[in-house]
Parts: C-alpha cells; structure tokens; sequence
C-alpha cells in the first residue's frame, strides 16, 4: 500500500484520488478550500460524475480516503505527491501555470525526505522540468526527490470507468525507483494486463496534448463533413457509420453537430497550439480544427435565423446546458455561447439541464429564465434548439412539444431525432449533415 497525497479536490484530483484509494493506497487529498473539504467529509460531492459518491462513502469509511487542508502533515506522511491542481486557459489560449508552481513551492517547505512529486494535471511540455526547479528552489534542505508526469485521460461522465479500466496509463518518469513506485500504485490495472506506457517526461506531456488534439480533429473533420452532406444531399449518419466501420478510423468522436466544449479539448487545443507558436512550429490541422470548432455555434444561429429572422421579443427555448449528457461542467460548452449570442440578438432565453442549471445561475440567474422540465421551458416559446443530447431528450413527447411550441421551430444539434419524422408532425426541423 502505498502513501499518496493529491493536491487538488477539483474533477481530475477527487476523482483520482477515490480511484487510487480503491486500488488499496492510502489517499490524503487536500484543498485550500476549506468549505469544500468539510462537505467531501460529511458525504456532499462538489461536482456530478456518476458513481463517485458512491466511490468516495466506500473508501472513506475504510480509512483509506481523507481530506484535509493541511498539506504539511499530508506531505511528510506521503511518500508520492500528486498535483491535481486547474490548469485554466489565457486569453492568448496558453495555459495558467500559477498553482501549479505554487503547489511545487509549497510542497519544497514540507518535505522530510524522498518524495515522487507527480505531475497530473494537463500542463505544457517543460512544466514538470520548472515544477522540479521551483522545488529544488524551496527545499529547506538538500534531499532527493523525482519528478514524474502522469496526464489523466478522464472523460467526464465516464470518469471512473476511464481510471479503473482505461486503455493505457501514461507515465513519463526520469529514474528507475521512481517507476517502480508508479508500476505499485498501478499494480491492480497492472494485473488486468492494462498497458502501462513508460515514457520520458516532456513525452508524457506531449502525449496528453496530441492526444486530445487528434480527438477535436476528428470532431472537426466530420462536422465539415456533415456541412458538405447538406450541400449534396447526403445522410452523415451513413457516411460516419461507414467512415467508423473501417478499423484505421473507428466510430469515435465522428458525431456531427455542434462542437465540441469542456475543460478539456478547447483547452488542450489552446495550449498545444501556443507551444507550437513559442516553438516555431506550425500546425496547420490541429489550427484547422480549433477554427472549425470556433464557427459552429455561428453555424447553429443562421439555421435559427433561417427560422425566425429576427430574434428581438422572441422566445427561445434550450434543452441542455453542459458541454456533453452526464456531466454538470459547463465550460466551453457550446449551450453557453448560443445563450450569449441569443442575448446580444434581443431573445428571450428559457433553459433546462438535468445537472447544470446551477452552474449556469451563478453567471445567468437574472438574464435568463430557468425551468424545471423540458416542457415548462418550451411552452410559448418561438424555437427549441437541443443542445446536449441527454436521454431524457431523446424520449420526448413530441406531440406535447409541437402543441407548446408558439412555433413549430426545432433546431436539434446532436441529430438526435429522424427529420422525416420531426416533418411529418409538423416541425420546421433543422439538425446537422441530414437536411
């Protein structure tokens, strides 16, 4: 059993840290925020993510998970230091490093002996390199330490399914004890014969980043796609099933729509872009996908404005708020940006989400309406656009839908019904790839 601290209750460290703890280690995970802290310890979960109530009760009540706001005594009990802190983006799209080198600082004061400082969160290549710097810095006194990167690979909604059974772990490491003490927290998945890939640390760094700039290419590359099919009549339904059932390609991520948001791709995209720019290196597609990604909320408001050419006192009905279904994150999320757009053209904007009504009140709660169903939000408005495919959406009453409906207008941006369908009731339907 090993003697982890994860710095950071944020998404990637609480759901890290409970995972680690199921794997039998020890797990101290510690916060700044003290309010936060006393809610992980009275049961209250601060973000959605399926299973991981569940998870957190289970090996807190073994012992095996705590929570605290001391990272002095978390640190010297600890023989593996996790940074887990946010990573939040600039406006010139590069990364803020500031907790991350805080974390590194803070970390130099406290240590009593060897410790394998980790780096989990997504940062730019380099990172874990001036994150050793900074601690070499700090240390109240000369002892050994090795730096490790360890990206996560989470998607939200999935997340613990992601760390329990991933495809691959990604560690990039600068000595042989150091990999031998990540090859033993990694030892269950280790036995389920999961590939652990061990990689030098400007490697690791990279492979998070090209990995999810390869993912926002493929998002990008089929939404292109599905606005050529509206031109020459084909069903990009049927193109991406057929382009998916070839082994090189893979039905992943060829969904048509609306983009992709979150905390993840838009980010990553960001910052690998900013890397290349620092490095005088040019990558066309991955900038390609990033302006691709850009347009397509725009895209969504001329199909809306087909409908309904001006915006001014009308009603606008939005289904779904966070950037994909199971999941309450709303950053980036392509919801928000229409929401925006919708109130700079004079709308009326009434909204529903499952999960993510409350995230949205923080910045929203006096500039739109909030409901709490689907069909209180529709009813009198002018249009529906479906913004996140939720099941719950997708087993509307659609007769009950057309009937409060002031007009018949639906804008469904993740093709989640038939439009022979949606005509046939009456719909003036628009979705992506299918028109």
């Amino acid at each position: 059993m090993s003697e982890i601290c994860m710095i950071g209750t944020g998404y990637v460290g609480l759901v890290s840290g409970a995972c680690l703890a199921d794997f039998g280690n020890r797990v101290i995970c510690v916060d700044i925020d003290r309010e936060r802290i006393e809610a992980l310890e009275r049961g209250i979960i601060p973000i959605y993510e399926p299973g991981l109530k569940d998870l957190v009760e289970r090996n807190y009540s073994a012992g095996r998970l705590q929570f605290t706001t001391d990272l002095a005594e978390a640190v010297r009990s600890s023989l593996v230091i996790f940074s887990a802190v946010g990573t939040p983006m600039h406006d010139d799209g590069s990364c803020d490093l500031s907790a991350v080198f805080k974390v590194a600082e803070d970390v130099a004061k406290f240590m009593n002996g060897y410790k394998v400082f980790v780096q989990k969160s997504t940062v730019p290549v380099g990172t874990s390199e001036r994150a050793g710097e900074v601690i070499k810095k700090n240390l109240t006194k000369d002892m050994p330490f090795d730096r490790v990167s360890n990206p996560e690979f989470l998607r939200e909604g999935s997340a613990i399914e992601d760390f329990m059974r991933p495809n691959r772990v990604v560690i990039g490491v600068e000595s042989e004890r150091s990999e031998e003490i990540m090859r033993e927290i990694y030892r269950p998945l280790y036995l389920l014969e999961t590939p652990l890939v061990f990689t030098s640390i400007r490697t690791a760094e990279l492979i998070k980043y090209a990995s999810n700039a390869f993912l926002a290419t493929k998002i990008s590359f089929i939404n292109e796609i599905s606005d050529l099919c509206e031109k020459v009549g084909a069903d990009i339904r049927e193109v991406a099933k057929a382009m998916g059932l070839d082994g090189r390609i893979g039905p992943k991520f060829l969904h048509a729509g609306v983009g992709y948001g979150g905390s993840c791709l838009p980010k990553d995209v960001s910052a690998i872009l900013h890397t290349a720019d620092e490095v005088g290196a040019d990558l066309r597609i991955i900038q390609a996908a990033h302006d691709v990604n850009e347009s397509r909320v725009e895209l969504l408001f001329d199909k809306l404005h087909s409908e309904l050419p001006d915006l001014r006192n009308k009603i606008v009905a939005v289904l779904g708020l966070s950037f994909k279904p199971n999941t309450d994150d709303i950053r980036e999320a392509p919801a928000i940006k229409l929401i925006d757009r919708l109130l700079e053209s004079g709308a009326d904007v009434r909204v529903y989400d499952p999960a993510a009504m409350d995230n949205t009140k923080i910045s929203y709660s006096d500039k739109v309406g909030f409901f709490e169903d689907s069909y209180s939000a529709v009813t009198g408005a002018d249009g529906l656009v479906i913004m996140t495919e939720w099941n719950e959406f997708r087993v509307l009453d659609l007769d009950r839908i057309k009937d409060a409906l002031r007009e018949p207008v639906v804008i469904d941006c993740r093709n989640i019904y038939d439009p022979g369908v949606m005509r046939e009731k009456g719909f003036r339907y628009h979705s992506y790839g299918r028109e």
